[in-house]
Order: C-alpha cells, then structure tokens, then sequence
C-alpha cells in the first residue's frame, strides 16, 4: 500500500541518459495530446448522441459543459495536492481515473450516466492538466524551459486539430462509443511511460489541513461564470440567468479572496496573484486562449453560409491549429536567441492581431481565411509558451504545480469565454451573416493586442516581488 502511495526512481539508464529531460517531457505530452483531443473529438458524437438517447441538444451539450465545469473547478485544487504529494504520483493517477471513466463513458447505458461518467472523467483530467506545465519545468533545465512548454503547446495544438477529423471517423464508423474508448490503450501506455520516465519531485509545498472551503468557493466562482459564458453562447436557461451568474461568480470571487488571505492552509497563496508578472501572465493566458478557440466557432459558420462545404471548411480550419503546433516547434529557433520571453509574447500577440485582422478582411473567402487562421495560430504559437515561460519562472518550484494549475484554469476560462464572445458578436450583428463575419474577428483582434499589452511589463528577476525567485 506504501508503494502505490510514493513516487518511484527513474531507471538509472533513464535518469541517467542525456535526452532524460526530452522523455519526460514525451510523456507529458501525451497527457496534453489526450486532454485536447478529447475537448474537441466529443462534439463530433451529439448528433449520434441525441439519437441513442432520444435526447435533444440542450440535454445533450452537458456531456461537454459538466466536463468543463468539474475541469476549471477542480484544476487549482489539484495542483496545489500534487505540490504536496508529489506530481508525478498525482500525474499517474490523474491517467488511472482518466482512462477508468473513458471506458465507463463509452459503457454508459443512459445519457445520465454518461454525463457523470464525463464528470469523473474531467476530474482525472484536472490532475493531468495540473501537473503538465510543473511537469515539463521541472525535468528540463533552466535554459530550455521555453522549448519544453513549446512542445507542450504543439502536443495540445496537435490533439486540437486531429480531434474533429478523428472523431468524425470514429462516429461514421466504428460509433460514438469508440470515441471515449480510444482513450484507453493511449491511458495504458501514457501510464506505463509516465512511470519510467518521469522524475520524482524534488521540492515539496507545505502540508497541512486541505483547504475545502477555498475549493468550493473557487469552483463556484469559475462554474458560474462558465455557464453565463455558456449561456450567452446558446446554452438554453433563461436570460435573466446570466446577471445573475454573474453576480455569484463576483461574489463568490470575493469570498475566496477574503477567505485565501486568512486561511491557515490555502488553496492558492495571494501572493502568486499580487504578484503582477503571474496577474499578467494569467491574464494573457486568458486572452490567448479567448483568441484561439473564437475562430474554430466563428469561421465555419461564416464559410459554410457563403457555401463551402462542411468538409473544406474542416480543412480551411485546420490551419489555426496547424501554424499554432508549428510555431511552438519551430519558433524559438527563428527567432533571435537574445530575445526575451517577453518580447516573444508582445511579438506573437501583436502577429496573432494581425491574423484576426486578415480574417475580418474577407473571412468568407477561403484564402483570407486559411491566411488568417494560419498567422492567429502562428502568433498564438510564439504568445503562449512564452508567456508560460514567464509565469511558472516567477514562482518558485514548490508550489509550479499549483501556478501550473492556474495558467491552465485561465485556459479554460478562456476558452469558453472565446466561444461566448464570438456567440455574442454574431448575435449583435443581428443575424447577418456578413456583419458578424466581420464583428467577431474585430473582437478577437482588440482582446489579442490586450495580451500584448500585458505582455509588455517588466519581468521581475530573481530576488524581486513577493517571491524569491525559483528555488
């Protein structure tokens, strides 16, 4: 029982060998591979759901927004147990409930026990997510931070582009069972590989009582926003639900402020939050993110409503993705090593502007859009490993799984923000398709060169702020 409950060794070859850094880093990468193909292979199965079930797709959308839901909720909680108990043992454990639910998923027998199948499934999911970033900061050295959490990025960016198209095979073929089930043999080996080539953690946060009451008050404040964002995006509660979600997830914010600044063992110390370089960096993930998933809503419609088909306008979309993975491959040996990470992100968000730009041009056109989409993806792709860069660097080591928690609920938060966002363009454009066409690629570009702006503050060195620099 003591075993199942410690971090193993490395092998010595392992360990040992100099590419060590780059398998752990492998292995991650599975991890945000997996996370991104699923968010976005199981929409491709809601039309097969509603008929399986007899549901409509209201009913059907909560296999989707539950997972979000229990996912941004839990994602700060998980970090913060993974700096106290280990990372790679909560990491390998995240994979085991992850891959358990997936093949519960694709048993389920009703709708309802799917979506709790879902919900479990989101929280093995939060402890991947949480651990991913501390996991890649940790194994490679200093200088190559960037590089890792490059890699990181193109494996999410990959998962993200190959889960429409594999989805869509999965479902026309083999059924909507098999896209939970494809999970499971990738869940077997990611564990396997996580084992053998993940490094213990060396440093450890503080112990002590787990901080219940700020988790409650987190997930309230992040759920009800996330389903305000949803219902401005289509999700069927009233309009009136939407102030006051608002509402609760200010108030409960607020709660959890107060409640963080005096607890004895906290979820999150207040201190990584005043800490303005983290404040931007997580702002800027925010906004990256707004950025990068507004167009996979947004540009389909516009196409197929000028009359491309379904299947062009796929593959026209696949470039967002596309240049995203491979700037985050490529990118840091274009540019200028003397540049900095904050250079980097002010460059990629300022490229990721101009990129919504193109498409506001002319985003019925199949060219403007592939145009488009491929600079937003490349600029994202520079923005958001620099900007990782920048904020798990201003935290020390002892508590990245729980900053790498945070950058990732930022994720999240923007991600349905994006979707919200551009729901809204469109619907203010009064149904026309050409107005939105060129509304919703405006607002993408107006938050991008937001993330520059908060890209462009000094970075605090080593010894500066409320931390001492990573130890």
């Amino acid at each position: 029982m003591r075993d199942l409950l410690r971090e193993s060794r490395r092998p010595h070859r392992v360990r040992e060998h100099p590419y060590a850094p780059w398998f752990a880093v492998g292995a991650v990468c599975i991890g945000a591979f997996m996370g991104q193909l699923d968010a976005s292979i199981v929409t491709l199965a809601f039309p097969a759901l509603e008929r399986e079930f007899g549901a409509s797709l209201a009913a059907v959308q909560w296999v989707s927004l539950g997972y979000l839901l229990v996912l941004v909720a839990l994602l700060a909680g998980a970090g913060r147990l993974a700096d106290v108990a280990g990372r790679k043992l909560v990491y390998l454990y995240g994979f085991v409930v992850f891959t358990v639910a997936s093949a519960a998923c694709g048993l389920a027998p009703s709708l309802a026990v799917l979506v709790a199948c879902r919900l479990v499934q989101a929280a093995g999911a939060a402890m991947l997510q949480a651990n991913s970033v501390a996991l890649v900061v940790s194994s490679v050295p200093r200088a190559r931070m960037r590089a890792g959490l490059g890699m990181q990025a193109a494996a999410q960016a990959l998962g993200l582009a190959l889960g429409p198209a594999l989805g869509g095979v999965l479902v026309a073929t083999a059924g909507w069972r098999w896209v939970f089930w494809i999970n499971v043999p990738v869940g077997c080996a990611a564990v396997v590989a996580g084992r053998y080539l993940l490094p213990r953690t060396r440093q450890r946060g503080r112990g002590g009582r787990f901080d219940w009451q700020g988790l409650i008050l987190l997930a309230a404040s992040t759920s009800a926003l996330l389903l305000a964002a949803s219902v401005i995006s289509g999700l069927e509660l009233p309009s009136w639900s939407v102030p006051v979600l608002l509402a609760g997830a200010a108030g409960a914010a607020i709660g959890f402020w107060r409640w963080e600044a005096r607890a004895p063992s906290a979820l999150i110390d207040t201190a990584l939050l005043r800490d303005r370089v983290v404040a931007a960096g997580l702002a800027g993930a925010l906004g990256g993110y707004l950025v990068l998933f507004g167009p996979l809503v947004s540009i389909p419609q516009v196409l197929v409503a000028g009359g491309t088909g379904e299947l062009v306008a796929g593959l026209v979309l696949t470039a967002l993705p596309g240049g995203f993975a491979a700037s985050a491959l490529i990118g840091d040996r274009l540019l200028p090593r003397a540049w900095g990470d904050r250079r980097r992100c002010v460059v990629g968000a300022v490229a990721a502007a101009a990129g919504c730009a193109l498409l506001a041009a002319d985003p019925a056109a199949e060219g403007w859009a592939v145009a488009g989409l491929a600079l937003t993806g490349a600029g994202l792709g520079l923005f958001v490993p620099a900007n990782n860069t920048v904020v798990m660097a201003a935290v020390p080591e002892r508590v990245s799984a729980t900053a790498g928690g945070m950058v990732n609920m930022a994720r999240g938060i923007g991600t349905a923000l994006g979707i919200a966002a551009v729901t809204l363009a469109l619907h203010l454009a009064g149904g026309s398709h050409a107005a939105g066409a060129h509304a919703a690629p405006a607002v993408l570009a107006a938050v991008a060169l937001l993330a520059a702006l908060t890209a462009s503050g000094r970075v605090v060195r080593p010894g500066a702020g409320p931390y001492p620099g990573r130890s």
